[in-house]
């Protein structure tokens, strides 16, 4: 996980500029490095060193002329087959796994070393020779970018996060998933991985097989690093089969985390009985309702959002990532994100066809980067770790989004069948974890912990306040005292930038069961029991 920024204008020339950048430092305590190629196009990197921690590996990397220059936030999976594409003809200067992207950069342009790209990225390349700036992310958004034009000349500015752009832009936006910039103005899609073209009609059994071995190769590809990786471990199917796969590949006992409340944790338990199914080393963090009230508003300053969602279910993330990063050597971790997204959360019980199952999965995946993707990124990123996911391997959720959507509804009367099915008798989890019912992770750590903060909230506002909020915000008004709560907070550091995020995660109210007030699936009928 690094922060990097770009500019094509002289962004040393604001003032703001070096207190802003320095507000990323989180991102990459190992190195910063300030470097105007051409005196006055800007580029900066904060590096947190992954693969060649060595100072070979430092940002930004150019071409042997210094013609092209290159940073990436990010990790390359198909480094192996690049490096040796290139070896013979290219000088390499590290062992990192972002340099290859220099000599593909130079074969190919930018838009076919996007799409050649199997990695969760952003980048940005600066073309002395064509005087022009490039800019790319990866199709789901793993890594974060943002855009903006700068308040002095107008030009145009990236960066990793708002925070560093806010005061040095006027209008910010979110840089579009599976886009790159070509240098001219025009953000072109490059990938749209929520667009099937045709689904493959195949029988179950080879559905099931496919599934279980794409996932697998997927983490497979995520375990390679130069420092220590660690894996978090909520006792749900998705990080429990992240971290079975984890130890059936690597055949040794794994660093794995778990976070709950102090009073009455729901998931502690059943993640304990994955570690000592596996052998792992587990550590078990626990916070209490002080904690939880104190974290709001560091969540809020670094995940930039002000969804009830993100900011729940940031919490307990915020508190573990803490943790390791205060008592371990861990700079990696694998999650367990992106697997609701394809399979179907709980409210997707109510979905009304196969067609609505699919239109709103691809909704959900085109969205991830305001939500859980950046709750991720933005809680690990915190305390200087990198996050990993790998159910967000493009070659695994290209093919399950293409799996029928009738398979991927539910009716088995249980949610994500088809992934437990695909690890049934595998030994890779307990049976009593992979058939176990799914609790939402804000909940998960604790029914109280959401109850605390609906409970402060109510003192902070009387009813006329709340009632008035949609005069004081009237796009994305918030409907609760918790919501009015997470938007004060937020437009403290980030006013009027409300529209980074598209509106607050809900289930999908026009279905049947799905009209709420609350995003905790405990307000859903079919909480405690999947199917209908």
């Amino acid at each position: 996980m690094c922060g990097l920024f770009g500019s094509l204008g002289n962004a040393l020339a604001a003032p703001a500029f070096q207190s802003s950048f320095a507000q990323m430092r989180h991102r990459g305590p190992d190195d910063t490095e300030i470097i105007q190629p051409n005196g006055e196009v800007t580029l900066a990197f904060h590096r947190l060193a992954i693969m060649d921690p060595s100072h070979a590996g430092d940002q930004p990397f150019h071409s042997q002329q210094q013609s092209v220059w290159m940073m990436c936030n990010g990790e390359v999976y198909n480094y192996p087959a690049l490096y040796a594409r290139y070896q013979d003809s290219y000088p390499f200067s590290s062992h990192s796994d972002c340099e290859v992207i220099l000599p593909l950069y130079q074969e190919l342009g930018i838009a076919e070393t996007a799409r050649q790209l199997d990695a969760e990225f952003a980048l940005i390349i600066w073309d002395q020779a064509l005087g022009k700036l490039f800019a790319a992310r990866d199709p789901i958004g793993i890594r974060p970018l943002f855009y903006g034009y700068s308040a002095l000349d107008g030009k145009i500015m990236f960066a990793s996060e708002v925070k560093v752009l806010s005061p040095l832009c006027t209008d910010i936006f979110a840089f579009p998933p599976g886009h790159y910039y070509d240098g001219e103005g025009q953000f072109i899609s490059y990938r749209n991985i929520s667009e099937v073209a045709e689904f493959h009609h195949n029988p179950i059994e080879k559905v099931l097989v496919e599934i279980r071995e794409r996932l697998i190769e997927g983490v497979r590809k995520r375990l390679v690093a130069d420092v220590p990786v660690g894996y978090l471990l909520s006792g749900g199917l998705d990080s429990s089969l992240v971290c079975g796969i984890a130890a059936h590949v690597l055949k040794k006992p794994l660093i794995t985390f778990a976070v709950g409340l102090n009073k009455s944790p729901i998931d502690l338990p059943y993640a304990k009985k994955v570690a000592d199914f596996i052998h792992s080393e587990h550590h078990e963090v626990l916070f209490n309702r002080d904690d939880t009230l104190n974290s709001v508003r560091d969540v809020i300053w670094h995940t930039e959002s002000w969804d009830i969602t993100t900011v729940r279910a940031s919490i307990g993330m915020y508190v573990v990532c803490k943790y390791i990063h205060q008592h371990s050597k861990i700079k990696v971790l694998l999650t367990g994100e992106v697997s609701d997204e394809i399979f179907g959360y709980k409210y997707t019980d109510f979905a009304p066809s196969a067609a609505e199952f699919q239109k709103e999965s691809a909704k959900r995946i085109k969205e991830l980067h305001m939500y859980d993707v950046l709750r991720a990124d933005r809680c690990i990123a915190a305390h200087s770790l990198e996050a990993r996911v790998p159910f967000a391997d493009l070659d695994f959720v290209s093919y399950c989004m293409a799996i029928d959507p009738a398979l991927k509804m539910n009716t088995y009367k249980m949610g994500k069948y088809l992934l437990r099915k695909a690890f049934d008798g595998m030994n890779i989890v307990p049976e009593e974890i992979l058939w176990r019912e799914k609790a939402a992770f804000s909940d998960a750590v604790g029914h109280s912990m959401v109850d605390y903060l609906k409970d402060h909230a109510e003192t902070l506002y009387s009813d006329a306040e709340l009632f008035a909020a949609s005069d004081k915000y009237p796009e994305a008004t918030p409907f609760t005292k918790e919501s009015l709560w997470y938007r004060d907070v937020f437009e403290q550091f980030y006013p009027g930038r409300e529209a980074l995020i598209k509106d607050f995660w809900m289930p999908n109210k026009s279905w049947q069961g799905c009209d709420v007030n609350d995003p905790s699936a405990r307000v859903l009928a079919n909480y405690g029991n999947s199917g209908l």
